[in-house]
């Protein structure tokens, strides 16, 4: 997990984290900073493990907190927070010592996130999907009533 650890003490991160924040203090919906991608993050390692996944832990945890920092590009410029999100990426990932291959998977479950896009089931992207989704606490949301998401994609119960 050292990587994960230059992740999240990498200077580009934790400024878009912050702008993040920033964007999202008075956002009413389900918020997307550090607390939700670490949700994310260790619901998708606990699906693996269950579904005995043989996808690493460095790979589960960087898409895992990567996946929503393109959701600042969207703030300022309208583009599509997955397609930022990857390019933002890349870019973080090659600073803290992911090879090309594991930027090209990471960053392809990223592109995938916001509508489940893979082709196989136990990928990193369907497992970035699943937790993502399963990350949202409805059940105790206070938006819930006015929430975009239809009532049978609502969390009404804990998975994980």
């Amino acid at each position: 997990m050292e990587r994960v650890h230059k992740i999240i003490s990498n200077s580009r991160f934790r400024n878009l984290i912050e702008k993040l924040n920033f964007f999202e203090k008075d956002r009413k919906y389900c918020g997307h900073g550090l607390t939700h991608c670490f949700d994310v993050a260790r619901i998708a390692y606990i699906i693996s493990l269950e579904e005995k996944l043989t996808i690493n832990k460095d790979i589960i945890y960087a898409a895992s907190l990567l996946h929503d920092l393109g959701r600042v590009t969207q703030y300022e410029s309208n583009i599509p927070h997955n397609i930022a999100g990857a390019e933002i990426a890349a870019n973080i990932l090659k600073e803290c010592d992911f090879d090309n291959n594991e930027i090209i998977i990471i960053t392809d479950a990223i592109l995938c996130h916001r509508k489940y896009l893979s082709r196989k089931k136990d990928d990193i992207a369907s497992l970035l999907y699943k937790a993502d989704k399963l990350s949202r606490l409805c059940f105790e949301c206070i938006s819930s009533d006015t929430c975009n998401w239809s009532e049978e994609k609502k969390n009404k119960k804990i998975i994980y």
